[in-house]
């Protein structure tokens, strides 16, 4: 791809702005005040824009409007997390949108042009990938901006990453879709022992679907809720050691957003019983 508007870097500072620039992506041409990433005008530095010769570095690219190598067939997941995956770098690129590069390398075994892979539970298309430099890009619409803790990555942030499975894959988790019902906020990190208990409020709209024992995915995390505090708006789990080191919850702050995506048959249940009144 060629080189599109000034990479904007998305630090602690920058990510303040991203709200305004989610609902009008054009205000990125014209505020001067929006602080650039140094790095963007070295000459030594890696673009995530640049024009280069595929033959030599076998970069496949889906071009937007090309429908002829994507398959939109929605996709399932089962909230086992793969692998973490490094974010390389993420702004704004050709017709105002938003993308994200980042560096991983078991999901890329087998990847293809329009897979989707889930990165903290969201559900994103792979558009590009490099297997020699061991990354690959997704897009992401305002709507997942404005709808999932995305928003508060940051280049050198980790993700949770898992491929939607296929046929023969077994099923370690639960039923996930990618498709984030809302964002909880941490309220605590309590360890026992080598496990460590979380606490996550949210909207009522979603905390009606989180049932004690029942399943949810945090950042794409398949986990089993143990309480619910209805008067606090929260719900409690755990994480045992393995999954601490292999995760990021652990490594979030406390007031930081995580994904959230309930048991769909919950809402199936909701939708017969209202039906059925």
């Amino acid at each position: 791809m060629a080189v599109c508007s000034p990479f904007l870097s998305v630090s602690r500072t920058a990510s303040a702005l991203l709200p305004n620039l989610v609902s009008n992506p054009q205000s990125l041409l014209v505020r001067p005040q929006l602080r650039f990433n140094s790095s963007f005008l070295s000459s030594s530095s890696s673009l995530f824009f640049t024009t280069v010769k595929k033959s030599k570095l076998q970069i496949q690219s889906l071009r937007r409007g090309d429908h002829s190598q994507y398959n939109p067939i929605q996709s399932l997941f089962t909230g086992i997390v793969e692998e973490m995956g490094e974010i390389k770098q993420l702004g704004y690129g050709e017709n105002d949108g938003f993308e994200m590069k980042i560096a991983a390398r078991t999901v890329l075994e087998d990847v293809k042009l329009g897979d989707s892979i889930a990165v903290n539970g969201t559900c994103l298309t792979v558009t590009e990938f490099d297997k020699e430099a061991s990354d690959f890009s997704v897009g992401l619409a305002p709507e997942t901006l404005r709808k999932t803790s995305l928003i508060e990555l940051e280049t050198g942030s980790l993700v949770n990453l898992e491929r939607a499975v296929q046929p023969s894959t077994r099923m370690g988790g639960h039923f996930v879709q990618g498709h984030v019902d809302g964002t909880g906020e941490i309220v605590s990190f309590e360890p026992e022992g080598d496990s460590l208990w979380v606490k996550v409020k949210t909207a009522p709209e979603v905390l009606k679907y989180i049932v004690p024992k029942g399943f949810i995915a945090v950042d794409g995390t398949s986990l089993t809720v143990v309480s619910v505090f209805d008067e606090e708006q929260c719900f409690n789990f755990m994480l045992v050691d393995y999954t601490q080191q292999n995760v990021v919850i652990p490594l979030k702050k406390v007031g930081q957003k995580v994904n959230l995506e309930v048991d769909i048959l919950g809402k199936y249940v909701e939708r017969i019983l209202k039906a059925g009144s």
